[in-house]
């Protein structure tokens, strides 16, 4: 097909006097064409095909309601019960032109890559292998969209103070912040409206301030217009996860750091070839540069020290220097926590590492308290395990009573051991087997069972279970021959007092 500019070009080139030889030549078309285009006058002919296939807007339309906007059924029925032999992508290409389509939803903006004008960030769940046990971790990256520079962390879990950490860090690390932050429209950063109309709350509008820079939400669906993330974490998937192994959690995390920022940083990007490297370099000048001694985020406890010298924070004990048993302050960071008492520092504690709970915790170097918190938590492990190896009733019975959220775990376990102390395992197995028939949670209901299950015996207690093996002790075999107890004191004891008073009153009447 011949542009409307070059069939222009060779009419005037025509009424100028040059020949259509010479036309074609410098034009590089044939002379047929130029004869054809001169013949026209250089418009172009109005072409319209013969077997253009025309099809009802009201037909379309109402096949379009009855099969709910989905175009292959619609296709379906054209061919098969209206009798139109039409192409599939011929009648999507009608209905484009028509209107009269689904909605779709429109194109997120498209803004140029400037230097210093954006950054991205978002989170992602993944389940990774650590060690030998699967742990649900949540990933958080940082993507400046000019030099494509990422910082990559993981946390067990993510709020708001866990995302500003991470901000901190990570902006630290870079040393610049770019003016905007691109984020979903998260209630981590979000008050109330989305896009455009997004209402930040304030914590976290006073929070990007001081590293100079602003969070804007994207609009509702339009995850694109933070893509550079978006496709970080794919590479996440594709890239950083295969072939490698995490000891800890702490190993993990190491590894994301040297991958995102060492790795990365020096390997060409896509067909561009960008390296992000060279990129940053040319970006620093129109970064925000941050102060060399930004304030870490902290979070602010008011805590009780118990009579033991003890501070609980995050379900773990941290001991508190002297013998005062005042109220404390403690300020957690992302990586350690400090305790003041009166605005003085007492002692400053690194954060327990791969999620260590219910642990009490002393300065290094120096004897651990002799006392332990006052309300320490017990765990119930070993409990669960003893039940569990009794029988699988058992254990059917713990998977059901335990899966509701919110139950008071370690209570239920304690109170069913203990109640399988107190009866022969058949007996418990048996009331438990029942219990899980009838959907019973329970403990003191089990325990109801067993009594009913004895009431419907013979009325005889089972035997009890004797280790015929204390024949054999020696302890056995020197006394078994001595002579044998006399009981004769306690003959009277289960007797009635106020009838053995009757009968000596009887007796001294008769006597009398």
């Amino acid at each position: 097909m011949i542009a409307p500019d070059r069939r222009k070009a060779i009419f005037l080139l025509h009424q100028e006097g040059m020949g259509v030889r010479q036309i074609a030549r410098r034009l590089r078309v044939s002379r047929n064409t130029v004869r054809a285009i001169i013949e026209k006058q250089g418009t172009a002919p109005a072409t319209i095909r013969k077997d253009k296939l025309q099809i009802d807007q009201e037909l379309l339309e109402r096949l379009l309601g009855d099969c709910e906007g989905y175009l292959q059924r619609v296709h379906e029925k054209l061919v098969e019960e209206e009798k139109i032999d039409v192409k599939y992508s011929t009648l999507t290409r009608m209905i484009r032109d028509l209107g009269i389509g689904r909605n779709k939803k429109t194109r997120c903006d498209r803004v140029p890559d400037e230097p210093g004008a954006e950054m991205q960030h978002d989170t992602s769940p993944y389940t990774v292998l650590i060690g030998d046990q699967r742990v649900k971790v949540v990933a958080s990256l940082l993507y400046l969209r000019y030099s494509k520079r990422r910082y990559l962390k993981f946390y067990r879990c993510f709020n708001r103070f866990r995302m500003k950490c991470f901000f901190h860090e990570a902006l630290t690390f870079l040393g610049y912040a770019a003016a905007i932050c691109i984020i979903d429209n998260t209630n981590l950063a979000r008050l109330r409206g989305t896009g455009k109309n997004a209402v930040i709350v304030p914590e976290m509008t006073a929070f990007s301030e001081q590293y100079g820079f602003d969070f804007r939400c994207h609009e509702v669906g339009h995850a694109n217009r933070k893509a550079g993330d978006e496709r970080g974490f794919w590479t996440v998937e594709t890239n950083f996860f295969p072939g490698r192994n995490f000891s800890s959690f702490e190993d993990l995390n190491e590894q994301a750091l040297h991958w995102s920022t060492v790795r990365l940083l020096n390997r060409p990007i896509a067909k561009t070839g960008l390296i992000p490297a060279k990129a940053f370099e040319f970006e620093r000048s129109f970064l925000t540069k941050l102060p060399a001694h930004l304030p870490a985020p902290y979070l602010v406890h008011e805590r009780v020290t118990d009579q033991y010298g003890f501070a609980a924070v995050d379900a773990n004990f941290f001991w508190v220097p002297g013998t005062d048993r005042a109220d404390v302050t403690v300020l957690e960071y992302s990586d350690r926590l400090k305790i003041y008492r009166r605005r003085e520092l007492l002692i400053e504690y690194e954060l327990p590492k791969d999620g260590v709970k219910n642990r009490r915790i002393s300065p290094k170097g120096q004897p651990k308290p002799r006392h332990l918190p006052k309300h320490r938590k017990k765990p119930t492990a070993e409990e669960e395990k003893r039940l569990r190896a009794m029988d699988e009733a058992v254990a059917a019975w713990l998977d059901f009573a335990l899966e509701p959220k919110g139950i008071a775990r370690h209570r239920v376990i304690r109170e069913l051991y203990r109640l399988s102390k107190r009866m022969r395992a058949p007996l418990f197995i048996r009331a438990v087997v029942r219990a899980t028939k009838y959907r019973i949670r329970s403990v003191e209901t089990i325990s109801r069972i067993a009594q009913m299950i004895l009431s419907e015996g013979d009325g005889t207690l089972p035997a009890a279970d004797v280790d015929e093996s204390f024949l054999q002790r020696p302890a056995y075999l020197d006394g078994h021959l001595t002579d044998a107890p006399s009981f004769k004191d306690f003959d009277g004891m289960l007797d009635d007092p106020e009838e053995e008073e009757d009968e000596s009153e009887d007796e001294e009447a008769e006597h009398g």
